[in-house]
């Protein structure tokens, strides 16, 4: 919560336990143990901007009706020290409590001063929590998922940060394994059909067929030429592999920093293999009795830690499985690197590895309640009424570099956090590009562009924002200004929600409600007006919401513009 927020609830939690104890006293309730309640936000602030069951916990141990001690609470409280000047009983013993001029000033007071940090908080308490995400296979281009995996878990990212945690954002790329064997092999192939046609040399049945490794097979060609066509398949695979590799990754660093996406950290999973990380995680299975080996390969026994099935550790021909590495991988997080939290970000097709990760996290002793993996469901292109498959400039499945080129980065990730993580979402291309109102981010920047153009149209009268005495704050009280100021307020509560929940979609919601806000206020009332003082409140509300649009667009690495 924001230093508002919270003095507001904590003070109010204070009033009525000291208006409990005063009735105590009088003789209107009796002398018993008072027990512990809830302040909260009403959904609808027709009922109050604040609610406290403390009527209704009270009931038991007082034995009254929970009516009859909500009209005594209300008769005895004292809301001189609260932000609070009205008090209602609803219901069978509802205490409902409305906020007082003060509550509207200190909260524009606290914006204004806080600035750039205005919703930031330590709620956190600066844990050491690893946001893990996209990590595609680098053996080919990023796809849809990549996108929404991206926005999603960068963003996810910067509410964590946002909420008071160290938070660091790593890249897992999977440069070791069978998947990288069948990556060189498939470019050994398209290299020797380069030399000696297609129907030579057959091209393996589980071979990656995309036009990519067509691509780096010819790159590699003009540089080196028919050099490695009569050498073991070994070495020229390996060749192709320490060639087109770093590319690829090279190449998924500039799309991704296309899309603002900068890692702390890009970890290789060969790095498992050389620094004998993978060993000892395998060692540390054996000596728990958690491992056999059956025709000739390695098997961790799942099973005896809740999971469906035995999963195989080491194949017959010595190379270690995803899983394997994956394991030591988490483990390095844990153990080696000392994150007290993990979140992954994996597609939903991940599903069923959550539970065998979990499980064997706790075969090698560490608390499977520290991992949390979001799984990311899938995302349609539309246009209009139809799905779209194809890019318009390649003709192909359409890639994470494709939609960069056709939609601006500020609609793709704003896009792409509207919706939870579990839900499947359709990904209008057309509206994203509109310049309208039905485009929600054109919505939110357009509200921080008038802003400016207010700002900028009454300098040009003379017309200045200055530092407003609490009597001139106090004369923002129309209901499109309250309405807005008490929006504003609750911006360090929703990225603490944000963060709890690991919904950065919850903060999306929150710029649209601030920006429809802020348009009422600007459509029912007169920033400048005959009034100085009231022209001066309304000026700052504005710098306020200013402030607050900034501060969560930046935070989600959206631009704020100030013309549109």
């Amino acid at each position: 919560m924001s230093k508002i927020e919270l003095q507001a609830t904590d003070n109010l939690k204070k009033a009525i336990a000291e208006a409990i104890h005063k009735s105590m006293g009088q003789g209107e309730l009796p002398k018993t143990e008072m027990p512990d309640f809830n302040v909260e936000t009403p959904a609808d602030h027709a009922h109050g901007d604040r609610a406290a069951n403390a009527a209704m916990v009270c009931a038991k141990p007082f034995r009254m009706a929970p009516r009859k001690i909500a009209e005594t609470i209300s008769r005895n409280i004292d809301l001189g020290s609260t932000y609070f000047d009205r008090c209602e009983t609803a219901g069978p013993g509802f205490l409902n409590f409305f906020f007082g001029r003060k509550f509207y000033v200190d909260v524009i007071k606290e914006i204004l001063a806080a600035g750039r940090d205005y919703g930031h908080s330590n709620w956190g308490k600066k844990k050491k929590v690893m946001v893990e995400y996209v990590s595609a296979n680098p053996t080919g281009p990023m796809h849809m998922g990549n996108a929404r995996g991206g926005a999603l878990g960068d963003c996810l990212a910067s509410v964590l940060e946002a909420a008071g945690f160290d938070v660091t954002r790593e890249f897992y790329v999977n440069d070791a394994g069978n998947q990288i064997l069948k990556f060189g092999h498939s470019l050994g192939v398209r290299y020797l059909q380069i030399y000696k046609g297609e129907d030579a040399v057959e091209f393996p049945e589980d071979g990656y067929q995309g036009d990519d490794i067509k691509e780096r097979a010819q790159e590699f060609a003009k540089i080196y030429g028919d050099k490695y066509v009569c050498v073991s398949d070994e070495v020229r695979d390996k060749a192709l592999t320490d060639y087109a590799l770093p590319r690829n990754i090279a190449k998924m660093k500039s799309d991704l920093e296309k899309y603002r996406i900068v890692y702390d950290n890009w970890f290789l999973e060969s790095t498992l293999h050389k620094d004998g990380e993978l060993d000892e995680t395998i060692q540390i299975l054996k000596d728990r009795g958690l491992t056999y080996e059956k025709d000739g390969a390695l098997w961790y026994r799942a099973t005896a830690q809740g999971g469906k099935k035995d999963e195989v550790l080491i194949r017959q021909n010595g190379t270690p499985t995803y899983f394997a590495a994956d394991i030591a991988y988490h483990r390095n997080k844990f153990v080696k690197r000392g994150f007290e939290r993990v979140i992954d970000v994996w597609g939903a097709d991940h599903h069923g590895h959550v539970a065998r990760m979990k499980g064997a996290m706790e075969a090698i002793g560490i608390d499977s309640n520290r991992l949390d993996v979001i799984l990311i469901q899938l995302v349609r292109l539309v246009r209009g009424n139809e799905v779209v498959r194809m890019s318009k400039r390649t003709g192909k499945a359409i890639q994470l570099a494709d939609l960069l080129d056709e939609v601006p980065v500020d609609a793709a990730r704003f896009y792409f956090n509207l919706r939870e993580a579990t839900s499947q979402m359709d990904f209008d291309l057309d509206l994203a590009v509109k310049h309208d109102s039905q485009n929600p981010v054109y919505y939110v920047q357009y509200a921080h562009a008038r802003i400016c153009s207010i700002l900028k149209k009454l300098a040009s009268e003379g017309v200045h924002p200055r530092k407003c005495t609490d009597e001139e704050l106090a004369l923002l009280n129309t209901p499109e200004e309250t309405d807005l100021i008490r929006h504003l307020s609750i911006c360090t509560s929703e990225i603490i929600a944000s963060a709890r929940d690991y919904d950065p979609a919850r903060m999306m919601r929150y710029l649209i409600t601030l920006a429809t806000l802020f348009h009422k206020f600007y459509t029912a009332c007169r920033v400048k007006g005959e009034n100085e003082s009231l022209t001066a409140a309304r000026l700052n509300l504005c710098l306020a919401t200013s402030t607050v649009l900034e501060n969560v667009l930046s935070m989600f690495k959206i631009a704020a513009p100030e013309s549109m």
